[in-house]
Formats: C-alpha cells, sequence, structure tokens
C-alpha cells in the first residue's frame, strides 16, 4: 500500500515496541516519518530522529518545529510515548501519579499543542494517541496507569470535537496487553516470571499477547487518508477483552 506517498508523520515513543513498529510500517507504506523518543532507535532506520522529553514544553515545541522544517510540513501525528505503573491506589505516590500523567496526559497534550499549526495546513491532517484496555475495564493493580489512560481517552473526543471543522481527524488506538519491552520488565519483575505471563494471555479471550504489528497496523488505519471518515473513534486491538465474556 502507498497510501502515505507524500505525507510526514510524527511518532513520539517511536525507538521501540509499538512506536517503533508503527514508525515502520508508516515508513513502508509512503510516509516520511520523524521519530520523538529520548533514546535513538537501536539500529539504523530512514526515519528522521529527534531526542526529547515530552515532559518539557521548550523540548516539545522545538522537536516539533525541527520536524516542520526538515520536511516543510506535517500531516500526521501519532502520540505513543508513555509509561506504566503498578499498584492499587493507595499504592500511588503523588511523585508517581504526577510523573505518570505528565508524561501520558499532559506529553500527549503539549506534543498536539505545538504540531496543530502545521497540522492545520495539512490536506491529510490525522492525530492518533495511544490509549489502552485499561480506560475501559477494571484491572487489578492498575489504578495510576488506568487513571491516566481513561484521561487520554476523553481527551481524544474532545480533541475530535474541538478540531473536526478544521479538518485534523482525531483518534486513538486502545491495545489489551501487547509484548512491549514494557510488559517484557514487568514480567522479569514478577516472582513468577512464568506464571504471571499465563495469567496476562488468558485475560484476553483470544489466548496470547497482542503483538506490536497488530497495534501498528490499527493506528495505521487510523491515520491513513483512506479513513477519511473516521474520527472521535477509540478502536480496540486487545484480542477480546473489553467486549467479550466467555464461559469459563
Amino acid at each position: 500500500m502507498t497510501d502515505f506517498d507524500g505525507l510526514v508523520a510524527l511518532v513520539t515513543g517511536g525507538s521501540s515496541g509499538i512506536g517503533a513498529a508503527t514508525a515502520q510500517l508508516l515508513a513502508s507504506r509512503g510516509a516520511r516519518v520523524a521519530v520523538l523518543d529520548r533514546r535513538p532507535p537501536p539500529s539504523d532506520t530512514s526515519s528522521y530522529f529527534v531526542a526529547c522529553d515530552i515532559t518539557d514544553r521548550a523540548q516539545v515545541e522545538a522537536a516539533v518545529a525541527d520536524v516542520a522544517a526538515h520536511f516543510r510540513r506535517l500531516d500526521i501525528l501519532v502520540n505513543n510515548a508513555g509509561i506504566g505503573a503498578q499498584g492499587d491506589v493507595s499504592a500511588g505516590t503523588d511523585e508517581e501519579w504526577h510523573r505518570v500523567l505528565d508524561v501520558n496526559v499532559v506529553g500527549t497534550a503539549r506534543v498536539s499543542a505545538a504540531a496543530l499549526p502545521h497540522l492545520r495546513e495539512s490536506p491529510h491532517a490525522a492525530i492518533v494517541n495511544t490509549c489502552s484496555v485499561v480506560a475501559h475495564v477494571g484491572v487489578p493493580v492498575r489504578a495510576v496507569y488506568a487513571a491516566s489512560k481513561g484521561a487520554v481517552a476523553a481527551l481524544t473526543l474532545a480533541m475530535a470535537a474541538d478540531h473536526v471543522h478544521e479538518g485534523i481527524r482525531v483518534n486513538a488506538v486502545s491495545p489489551g496487553t501487547a509484548d512491549t519491552p514494557w510488559v517484557t520488565r514487568l514480567l522479569s519483575s514478577a516472582e513468577d516470571p512464568s506464571t504471571a505471563a499465563s495469567a496476562l494471555r488468558a485475560r484476553q479471550p483470544m489466548g496470547r499477547l497482542v503483538t506490536a504489528d497488530e497495534v501498528a497496523f490499527a493506528i495505521a488505519y487510523l491515520a491513513s487518508p483512506l479513513a477519511s471518515s473516521t474520527t472521535g473513534t477509540i478502536l480496540g486491538v486487545d484480542g477480546g477483552m473489553a467486549g467479550l465474556r466467555l464461559p469459563s
């Protein structure tokens, strides 16, 4: 497919996991891709890399301006950068609450705000945010993370309403438990990694983890000009976790 020919996409958190898979897929379908991350990709790619901490507004504004100047346009923004957290509501310290919300929610807003002036100039402007199934389904010991992703879901809909008349589509993808470096680190710290991995697979009706490539495919659909009537949508890629209730 070449549906992104001539378009420029910016992917935050694009050096690993879902972000890296998304950057690679968009490039394979014709996009020129910029990656914003604190660390460069581990291997050489065709993406234009800009080091950026999305909790720093000055860095964000400079990085987005750099991308727009380098490519002379910006059409697609994928707000993928995010961090996780474990524990119930009593486990999260004020510091952790502020840190997770700053990255997952305010970081998404910062990058979006910086990108808006450039997106307004595009005939195919699209923003895709990365949400999570935990925004829609109660999952144990994910209070801080779930709250942040619930905010991302609400922010997505608000942004879609605000910018629909400017021709900017705003959607989100809502993955289940995905096979990403964060989940790998989570399992490695478990008392019994094998049992923990089995539990993560079992809670999704399909009986396996979601792959980064599957989430990237959903992001590409939402970002594509071929989906030009899709806005204000939160697309689940969760192995049936949010919608199915199967007999045990």
